[in-house]
């Protein structure tokens, strides 16, 4: 088996074995929480795969074994009031969800840990999704003073159905990948060391198949849920007008100081 490795990121790992593209969100010490920057990366890492015409398939997993990753850098936020430089002066985490629908290729979740937030919206948006028997899915927005009310919420709604989709969002629990299973968000649950090899497994079957089928299948699944890219536009915007709140900064601040929040002098 042959591996390419492209070394010129400092926030993920990218790397290219036989047909399929491995993107690594590597920064396990915030248990793989996206900056800007790494939004960046993998946006660039995402287009190179699209570019390559031997890739047929693209792995999204995080480093280690405790999180594919916990979303937005909150702790980040709650120091800089934003998730950090980028190249291009902006935070484009928008783009990358509608990256990971455009690219004609299948994208795979290889979910080696928590998925929670952010990270659990992106794992939400891949075609597939494989996790490790001790991976954990959630949403923490309301209780970090976020939100993703576009693909996070709209498309979560697809998967998962209405009921599920604001049990979701409204209580920020964490549930088991076998429960995640149940509800359709995860198509298969593997144990932790085997979940590499899985991911690559399927990721091989794919290589297998007509790429203009594929592409096309895609395109097809992705019609129906495509207006939801408008609304994730909108979300973003009052999203970006919400944290500079007081009561999104309270939201960061105690996740920050490891206390609970207090939003209740909020209420209208």
């Amino acid at each position: 088996m042959t591996t390419e490795t492209i070394a010129d990121y400092a926030d993920i790992l990218y790397e290219v074995e036989e047909t399929t593209a491995i993107v690594t969100i590597n920064r396990p010490d915030r248990y793989n929480a996206f900056r800007a920057g790494t939004v960046e990366e993998m946006i660039s890492a995402f287009r190179r795969a699209w570019a390559d015409k031997k890739v047929r398939c693209i792995i999204l997993t995080g480093a280690g074994d405790k999180a594919f990753c916990s979303g937005g850098d909150v702790k980040q936020r709650a120091e800089t009031g934003d998730y950090g430089p980028t190249k291009s002066g902006l935070f484009e985490i928008d783009y990358f969800h509608k990256l990971i629908r455009d690219v004609p290729k299948p994208v795979i979740a290889a979910v080696n840990g928590v998925a929670v937030g952010g990270g659990h919206v992106l794992h939400v948006l891949c075609d597939v999704t494989i996790a490790a028997e001790h991976a954990r899915f959630g949403q923490a927005g309301p209780r970090v003073g976020s939100f993703d009310a576009g693909f996070g919420a709209a498309y979560l709604a697809r998967v998962v159905g209405e009921k599920r989709a604001r049990e979701i969002w409204y209580f920020c629990r964490q549930y088991t990948a076998q429960e995640a299973e149940r509800w359709g968000l995860v198509n298969k649950v593997v144990p932790g060391e085997e979940l590499m090899a899985e991911a690559r497994r399927w990721a091989q079957e794919i290589a297998e198949k007509s790429p203009t089928a594929i592409k096309f299948l895609k395109y097809a699944f992705n019609t129906d849920t495509e207006h939801q890219a408008g609304l994730a536009n909108m979300a973003t915007a009052g999203l970006e007008l919400f944290v500079s709140t007081p009561e999104g900064r309270e939201g960061a601040a105690a996740f920050a100081e490891k206390r609970p929040p207090e939003f209740s002098r909020y209420v209208e």
